[in-house]
């Protein structure tokens, strides 16, 4: 019995333990690509104008990079260029095209301006093209006609995909 002891001490002091990271290694790989993929930032960041208050919603679609236009109670702006004035959340006559009464003539012009200086830049580089995005940032408390002057004209100038910029519901 003694040696039968002996005998399994002395093999067990031969063998060496070898750390296998091969399957250690794989796991973090997959844990690492999991909290990559589930990390979510978005590039392009949307803050409201001043003296605007954007209605709420439960959507989670994040915004695209694309041109902004705000609407207030105050001014109408084409990425943060005031281009049209508003009294009370009334556009002035001298704005309108006398012939369409939904027709707002700076705006189109800032609209129309926009997208050839994207034209321009889509003949240099083939990468970049003119899409007629737009996101529009309304205050929820703007009159709804003057909301649909501003996409009629945005429709007119070229821009007929249009997103509503909300605030989401944290």
């Amino acid at each position: 019995m003694r040696r039968a002891v002996d005998r399994f001490i002395n093999n067990n002091k031969k063998a060496t333990f070898i750390l296998q990271l091969t399957a250690m290694v794989d796991m973090f790989t997959i844990l690492i690509v999991f909290l990559l993929k589930s990390f979510d930032t978005s590039p392009v960041q949307v803050a409201p104008s001043q003296n605007l208050v954007l209605p709420h919603s439960y959507s989670m679609k994040a915004p695209e990079e694309v041109l902004k236009v705000a609407i207030s109670n105050e001014a109408i702006l084409v990425d943060d260029v005031k281009v049209v004035t508003l009294k009370d959340g009334v556009i002035d006559k001298n704005e309108m095209d006398l012939s369409d009464p939904k027709f707002i003539k700076a705006l189109f012009d800032a609209l129309d301006e926009q997208a050839q200086k994207t034209e321009k830049i889509a003949e240099v580089n083939s990468d970049h093209k003119f899409e007629g995005k737009i996101l529009l940032q309304a205050d929820k408390n703007l009159k709804y006609g003057i909301l649909e002057k501003v996409l009629y004209t945005s429709s007119m100038a070229g821009y007929t995909d249009m997103k509503l910029a909300t605030m989401t519901y944290e």
